[in-house]
């Protein structure tokens, strides 16, 4: 079998093989690419720097790896990059344009902190 690897179009040249292929191909790039991720629903606790608690809340979090994203009733808060000069020892973290720290604790647990009106909310996500 001179051609045993393009079984699927045994009939076509490489050439017209790869010219009907690369289209599918990068439609299929193009669509894992713009997946519609819309983020998770996370309970939050409300709580004061000090630690007494003042409610909870619920947030969907938009997890980018290196950034993430909250949106409350109220607020919606982009971290920006992500900053830890060691991983294994200290929190990623960074200040958001809004003033608050924004801290990724694990896979399913983020931190928002605004130390002026004495709140910190830390959110924990369903496992996917």
């Amino acid at each position: 079998m001179p051609r045993s690897g393009l079984w699927l179009l045994p009939h076509l040249s490489l050439r017209q093989t790869v010219s009907r292929a690369l289209p599918l191909l990068m439609l299929l790039l193009l669509t894992a690419c713009s997946s519609g991720y819309q983020g998770r629903e996370c309970s939050g606790e409300i709580q004061t720097l000090s630690g007494q608690p003042r409610g909870t809340t619920q947030g969907m979090i938009v997890d980018r790896f290196s950034s993430f994203s909250v949106t409350l009733p109220d607020m919606q808060l982009d971290s920006g990059p992500l900053y830890s000069s060691d991983r294994r020892t200290y929190i990623p973290s960074a200040t958001t344009q809004n003033g608050w720290l924004a801290q990724r604790l694990s896979d399913r647990r983020f931190t928002i902190v605004n130390a002026p009106r004495d709140e910190a909310i830390t959110f924990t996500c369903p496992v996917p």
